[in-house]
């Protein structure tokens, strides 16, 4: 007999994989999906995981199979899970976003993400910094909601 959660952590750890060129492994999902808070949005090309603490949500990853972007996917990966952390009584909602992402400021842009600040030499080695985004789910949860 498998492990349902086990099975969930080598999903998204295998189309994780297939999204970045240094993803997280099944051991992480695992950790991550246990913990209170913790949610995922998932489609079959493509998830949203989620750790909401009171009324703060945070996107810890956001993955769309190369072949399945630019169709909308993670707009609506965004928007479902925007929704479901307002649902669940969250106010706000972060993310960290590399500066050097463009199609990903792009999607958090259209989305209504504003920046808020940023992390210095966050990523790739402290060569790329992290732009800090916020989104404001009490004023309007479902203006995340893209096509």
């Amino acid at each position: 007999m498998t492990d349902p959660a086990t099975d969930a952590a080598e999903g998204l750890a295998a189309l994780h994989a297939t999204a970045f060129a240094a993803p997280w492994s099944a051991r992480e999902f695992a950790d991550l999906l246990v913990q209170a808070g913790v949610f995922a949005v998932v489609e079959p090309d493509g998830f949203i995981l989620i750790r909401q603490v009171l009324d703060e949500a945070e996107i810890l990853t956001l993955a769309v199979r190369p072949q399945a972007r630019r169709a909308g996917l993670g707009g609506r990966l965004v928007g479902q899970g925007a929704l479901a952390a307002a649902r669940a009584g969250a106010a706000r909602l972060f993310l960290e976003v590399a500066e050097d992402n463009a199609a990903a400021r792009a999607l958090y842009d259209r989305a209504g993400f504003r920046l808020i600040g940023r992390r210095k030499g966050y990523y790739a080695g402290g060569k790329t910094d992290a732009l800090v985004l916020a989104f404001d789910l009490a004023a309007d949860p479902d203006k995340a909601t893209l096509p």
